[in-house]
């Protein structure tokens, strides 16, 4: 009895002793480096049991469950961990390594070679605001992106010339739908102005290289101009200006918006009263209209048109170099149209689909002395694009497109019967595909590939592209980049021989970034090589053939400081640059005339709100650039003097709808000179006869008063100066 009292007593007591019996569960939690996360949450899954991790990632507890649970740890900027674990009262020893996770407000970005403003971005560095305030743009988007790091000031082309490449190697892309001509025409060794106003966008992209496997047919740079969504207020505004005016309206409803701009422009009156070095009979003078239609679609969607066209003319008379008695009459008739459509919407949580449509037509009649050349470009560009998630590591973009465009020009001369005609017409069709892997927030790679077919050659070209990112702090991070990029030959040389390859660059980038309290610090050093240049000998241009080359190589600084001064913005840029060619007629490799060693931008802006007035000032300085001499017996061996230039604007809010704004550009009137021009023949002593390129005007006033009307009555046109 008292035997089997025992048995049953130590039976019940180790049955009791089971049920409170604990399982040791003791590790250690590290990130994908090896390196302990301290304060890590630890727990069983549904229990109250757990721990914190020590400040070595060790951790420690016990708990009195049984059987399978599920083992969960947590820390801000990881990914939850979760591991099936079974409690048998043996210890449990565990190595846990967690994920961070990837935020994209906080992730690595490319830098190299990327100027990028938008209103969805908090790492702005040049937004369109900047464009339209800037002293000496006049509010052209050209004007002002010359006054970053990797632009030379070619200011008889007023074009943008990047990091030793000729104007036509930058192109501009609408909404990703490229723009065939996006400069307005000009006379003979004139600026030309942008045909677009930076109001009209909401984020710039100014790529100087190693840019998205996106953007084709461009060899130095793409400038990628993201439109406005619809806008939110019915508003008139007028613009009264010393060269002409314009009216705008946009009307708004509830989910689409409508805004239409006519503007007439006529520098006849303000050249009366400015003397001009160009002998004008009559000065530009064109007639342009715009409007832009806003649809939301859905959730997500959203449907943009846009419209330009123009239609301008001037004539001049051109002096001969020799004997300037001598002048013929130059007439030039240029008429302008552009259509983009764009859509975008949502596919899931996690993908999108964008595309769009767009159409230019470009017709040039000129006519010197009874010889005419008539020009007409047409340009058709279609794009589907695919971007989405993979996963919270993996971004990838997708897409393909197709760029067609014909090109004629029919030549009339009194001294042939018959008319010269010379065309082409080219299809390009490229697809392309590009990945974003973080491996973690501080490092990401982007890996890309675009490959195109063209049909003048009938030839297929792979070009691949990869840039890096790499964060080391929360302000500070590296980048390089490396591409191949191709691009037609200019239409000047295809027309004439129309089996011209494409010609060709490699760029390679490396670029540290800084951006810190509103200040912004950037270096960036770059080697680009062209291949395949278009190369010929005077006088034989039709038998131009691919055997030209050449290479870039430089260093840029800029900074940036909106912070440390009340009311004032300021940035300062300069760019070293080393870059020769050996192209067109150059009989050896020497550095092109329209590049300089040294460039450098200090734009300054400073708003006095008592006054209610901003004030801005731009100086702009480039080193003397080459110019062959045929005097002489080196190639190229001339340099024009250096290029320095102080321009002003004033903006001045009398109401707060009205605007009064003036700007003048080179203030201090410097006689500046970009190059020289030479007689076709030597005079009797063997001289070549010569002619400086200057400015049309040392100096270029502009005046203008902006009125806004709408029922917001402190609305005004300050963003679109």
């Amino acid at each position: 009895m008292i035997r089997s009292l025992l048995h049953t007593s130590l039976a019940l007591l180790l049955t009791f002793s089971a049920g409170f019996a604990q399982t040791l569960i003791s590790g250690k939690v590290s990130d994908e480096k090896g390196e302990a996360i301290p304060g890590a949450n630890v727990s069983l899954k549904d229990t109250y049991d757990g721990a914190s991790a020590n400040i070595d990632g060790s951790f420690r507890f016990s708990s009195t469950e049984k059987g399978k649970h599920i083992l969960v740890v947590t820390f801000v900027g990881y990914k939850n961990y979760e591991q099936a674990v079974e409690l048998t009262g043996a210890p449990l020893t565990l190595t846990i390594q967690l994920k961070e996770t990837i935020n994209q407000l906080e992730a690595v970005t490319i830098t190299a070679g990327a100027f990028t403003a938008s209103d969805e971005s908090r790492r702005t560095v040049f937004k369109a605001l900047d464009i339209a305030t800037t002293a000496g743009a006049t509010a052209d988007i050209a004007g002002a992106l010359n006054t970053l790091p990797g632009t030379q000031k070619v200011g008889e082309s007023g074009r943008l010339f990047v990091r030793g490449g000729e104007g036509n190697e930058t192109k501009t892309f609408i909404d990703g739908m490229v723009v065939l001509d996006a400069y307005g025409p000009a006379a003979p060794n004139t600026p030309s102005r942008g045909r677009f106003l930076p109001f009209m966008f909401k984020g710039t992209s100014f790529s100087t290289g190693g840019y998205s496997a996106e953007y084709g047919q461009a060899l130095s740079s793409a400038l990628a101009l993201d439109s406005k969504d619809k806008q939110e207020v019915t508003r008139t505004d007028l613009g009264i200006l010393s060269v002409g005016g314009d009216v705008s309206h946009t009307q708004v409803w509830d989910r689409a918006s409508l805004a239409g701009k006519i503007q007439y422009t006529n520098i006849r009156p303000y050249y009366g009263l400015i003397n001009q070095e160009v002998n004008w009979k009559k000065p530009f003078a064109s007639l342009e209209g715009s409007s832009a239609y806003r649809k939301e679609i859905g959730k997500h969607g959203m449907l943009k048109a846009f419209g330009n066209f123009s239609t301008s003319s001037f004539s001049l008379y051109q002096h001969d170099i020799a004997d300037p008695s001598q002048k013929r009459l130059l007439n030039l008739d240029n008429n302008y149209a552009y259509a983009n459509a764009f859509y975008k919407d949502q596919l899931s949580e996690k993908w999108i689909i964008r595309g769009g449509l767009s159409y230019t037509n470009i017709t040039n009649d000129a006519n010197i002395e009874g010889d005419n050349a008539d020009e007409k470009e047409e340009g058709i560009h279609t794009k589907t694009v695919v971007e989405g998630s993979l996963s919270d590591r993996v971004e990838v973009k997708a897409g393909a497109e197709v760029i067609t465009r014909s090109y004629e020009q029919v030549l009339r001369s009194s001294f042939f019967p018959t008319a010269r005609i010379l065309a082409f017409k080219e299809n390009v069709t490229a697809v392309f595909a590009e990945g974003d892997v973080y491996a973690s927030n501080a490092f990401v790679t982007r890996v890309g590939v675009r490959a195109e077919h063209n049909s003048l050659l009938n030839e297929v070209s792979v070009d691949p592209r990869i840039s890096l990112g790499y964060k080391l702090n929360t302000n500070g991070q590296f980048s390089l980049a490396y591409g191949n990029f191709r691009q037609s030959p200019k239409n000047d040389w295809l027309k004439l021989n129309n089996n011209l390859q494409q010609e060709k660059a490699q760029h390679y980038i490396a670029n540290y970034q800084y951006i810190s309290n509103n200040r912004t610090f950037r270096v960036e050093t770059y080697y680009k090589a062209y291949e395949d240049l278009v190369k010929f000998t005077t006088g034989q241009e039709e038998l131009s053939s691919n055997n030209g080359k050449g290479y870039a190589k430089g260093l840029e600084f800029f900074w940036r400081d909106n912070q440390s001064i009340d009311n004032v913005d300021y940035w300062v840029s300069y760019s070293y640059l080393d870059t020769k060619r050996d192209y067109l007629n150059y009989p050896n490799e020497v550095m092109p005339s329209f590049a300089s060693e040294h460039n450098f931008s200090f734009v300054y802006k400073h708003f006095v709100s008592k006054l209610k007035t901003q004030f801005g000032a731009t100086y702009s300085y480039s080193s003397p650039r080459p110019f062959n001499n045929p005097n002489e017996s080196t190639f190229m061996d001339g340099r024009t003097p250096a290029y320095h230039d102080l321009s002003i604007n004033i903006s001045y809010l009398p109401k707060s709808n009205v605007i009064v704004y003036a700007s003048c550009t080179n203030i201090l009137g410097r006689e500046n000179i970009f190059g020289y021009e030479y007689a076709a023949t030597p005079d009797v002593n063997g001289v070549y006869a010569a002619r400086a390129i200057r400015q049309p005007a040392r100096n270029f006033l502009f005046l203008g008063v902006f009125i806004t009307l709408s029922k917001d009555k402190g609305m005004n046109m300050l963003p679109s100066l």
